[in-house]
């Protein structure tokens, strides 16, 4: 809601601020289809250019995180650390029994109770993979940290593919603007004949381009970008949790300690209370009573 309440500020204040000062809109509502069509069909056809189709693709469905905010809410980070609890808790009380959970995570009885990051491949990943190794002896904990380090520095590097190919979109905005206006400033000289008050109408009409191109540049684009990539990054915390959670139990730590160590790595925005874990760990622990 707030990215849409954002737009109407900007366009607002602008085009607000223009016509009080006395600006008429006129000129540049007549050459606005054109100078859109010179700019942003450049600015389409570069980007596309530029990328594949799975990344066009994936920034188009990425471009919904603007509006929408972080995928995980406070109370997901409370599910994945109950999630984690009944996991490890079972691991330690019965490495056999885990297995059935850990390999066929969509038929666990465990997994199902969490819907949402049920359907996240990654975050399941993430827990299945490592606990599965963790069965197979491969249970040092700086090694496993440093493998799940590396596996989401490039998850992360994948996810900001978005982010960055819109701020490239809003690098080259400008510039397309000012192409823009000089083809319209070619135009205006090939009819330097005309009197004052025509050629005035369309240099005004050249320059909507170069203007066109740093107010999508910098008060569309580029903003979207920025937000594309602060919400993918505090998506990352998610994961980082998991890791967090997963190496405590590697070095051994009581279950309750390794959910801690969780719940203080949980971002202080999304961070469940000490009380509030705990109730929902004693749901967890009669549940499974």
């Amino acid at each position: 809601m707030i990215g849409f309440v954002g737009i109407g500020v900007i366009f607002v204040m602008v085009f607000g601020g223009y016509i009080l000062a006395g600006g008429k809109m006129a000129i540049i509502l007549k050459a606005l289809p054109f100078e859109m069509m010179m700019i942003g069909g450049a600015a389409v056809g570069a980007f596309l250019l530029a990328k594949d189709m799975a990344a066009v693709k994936h920034t188009v469905k990425d471009i919904g995180k603007v509006f929408k905010g972080p995928k995980w809410k406070h109370e997901d980070y409370r599910d994945l650390l109950c999630l984690l609890f009944e996991l490890i808790r079972l691991a330690r009380q019965n490495p056999v029994a885990i297995e059935e959970h850990i390999e066929a995570p969509a038929e666990s009885s465990i997994f199902s109770k969490y819907p949402k990051i049920l359907t996240d491949s990654e975050a399941i990943g993430l827990i299945c993979d490592t606990m599965r190794s963790a069965s197979m002896n491969y249970d040092d904990p700086h090694q496993v940290e440093e493998v799940l380090e590396k596996r989401m520095e490039a998850n992360l590097h994948h996810s900001m593919h978005s982010s960055h190919a819109l701020q490239n979109v809003a690098d080259a905005l400008p510039a397309l603007g000012i192409v823009a206006a000089v083809l319209g400033v070619i135009k205006t000289m090939a009819s330097i004949d005309q009197p004052p008050e025509v050629l005035g109408k369309m240099i005004g009409g050249a320059l909507v381009g170069t203007f066109l191109g740093v107010f999508l540049a910098y008060g569309i684009v580029g903003p979207f970008a920025g937000r594309l990539k602060t919400v993918t990054e505090e998506d990352g915390h998610f994961y980082q949790l998991i890791r967090e959670v997963l190496v405590a139990n590697l070095h051994n730590h009581a279950t309750n300690i390794c959910i801690e160590v969780g719940r203080q790595n949980t971002p202080s925005h999304c961070r469940p209370s000490f009380s509030d874990l705990e109730d929902a760990l004693k749901e967890v622990k009669s549940g499974a009573a």
